[in-house]
């Protein structure tokens, strides 16, 4: 990733401005370095970010979704792109946080927006498109972990252990094109409606690790979880749903604990890894020790 300097500098000698720009820093984001650029009126969102290989990040998948969420609605539209550089629209709203998406009424807006994803935007992907299979990931993310004599290696065979677990109880899946990094902040809220952003992590996947992610990242309660495939399946949930769901939601904090491990020592940005990694991994051990109960 560039730094702060060369990065805003390249998002100001982009040549689609009419005239000189000063790019603001857009905080929150641990991945990318983003700006927000004001051009004759119009507001953009600049993201300055390369490929990251150890993440399975790459910008052609990222900017087919950007580009396949806004012909469907769920994000904004792609103004321009080239290696390293994506401008879109700029949205004026309100970043959700945890709180926010546990509001039944937000519930019940931001299933059905899932729920467009997930039906649409395979329709307008272009070709070719990743997959991501979280299980996959996991144990990708093992082999980066001992190869770079992480500080948690100790703990990789039962992380493994347990990745085939769950990748057991899973099982066969319905296939749809997920977003896959679905933290609160990636939603934001315009008054409104609401829009989907950061499609970093998108591809093909089980609809349960979405809804998994969903519930993890906002902390949802048992009757909030059943809340979400009410609306998601339009059904009453039955014991064998919830169980998949509890199993997916494990993966989900798996993988993110992983992925903040990983990123304690091939990460360069300044943000305290070890802290994440921690808090996330009470987060696992809790919601492991629920599903085994």
């Amino acid at each position: 990733m560039p730094d702060a300097a060369s990065a805003a500098r390249r998002a100001a000698t982009l040549d689609i401005w009419t005239g000189p720009v000063e790019p603001r820093p857009v905080t929150g984001g641990i991945t990318n370095t983003n700006f927000l650029v004001e051009d004759g009126g119009r507001r953009c969102f600049v993201r300055v970010g390369d490929d990251i290989p150890v993440h399975g990040v790459m910008r052609f998948n990222e900017l087919a979704a950007s580009r396949a969420a806004a012909e469907i609605g769920v994000s904004p539209p792609v103004v321009h792109a080239e290696p390293g550089i994506l401008v879109l629209d700029f949205i004026e709203g309100q970043t959700l946080e945890e709180a926010d998406l546990r509001d039944p009424e937000m519930l019940q807006r931001v299933v059905p927006l899932l729920r467009r994803c997930h039906e649409g935007m395979a329709r307008h992907m272009s070709a070719p498109a990743l997959m991501f299979w979280v299980f996959h990931i996991c144990r990708h993310y093992a082999r980066l972990l001992e190869d770079g004599k992480s500080r948690h290696r100790r703990i990789l065979p039962d992380l493994m252990a347990r990745t085939d677990a769950l990748e057991a109880t899973i099982g066969p899946i319905d296939l749809v094109f997920g977003h896959n990094d679905l933290l609160p902040a990636n939603f934001i809220d315009d008054g409104e409606r609401l829009w989907l952003i950061d499609w970093d992590y998108a591809g093909f996947n089980s609809p349960l690790f979405d809804l998994g992610g969903l519930s993890s990242n906002s902390q949802f309660s048992q009757e909030q979880s059943d809340e979400m495939l009410r609306l998601y399946y339009d059904r009453e949930p039955d014991d064998a749903l919830r169980g998949k769901l509890a199993a997916m939601k494990v993966a989900s904090l798996l993988r993110e604990t992983m992925w903040s491990m990983v990123s304690e020592i091939y990460s360069e940005v300044d943000f305290d890894f070890g802290a994440y990694t921690a808090e996330n991994m009470t987060r696992l051990e809790e919601a492991w020790t629920a599903l085994r109960t």
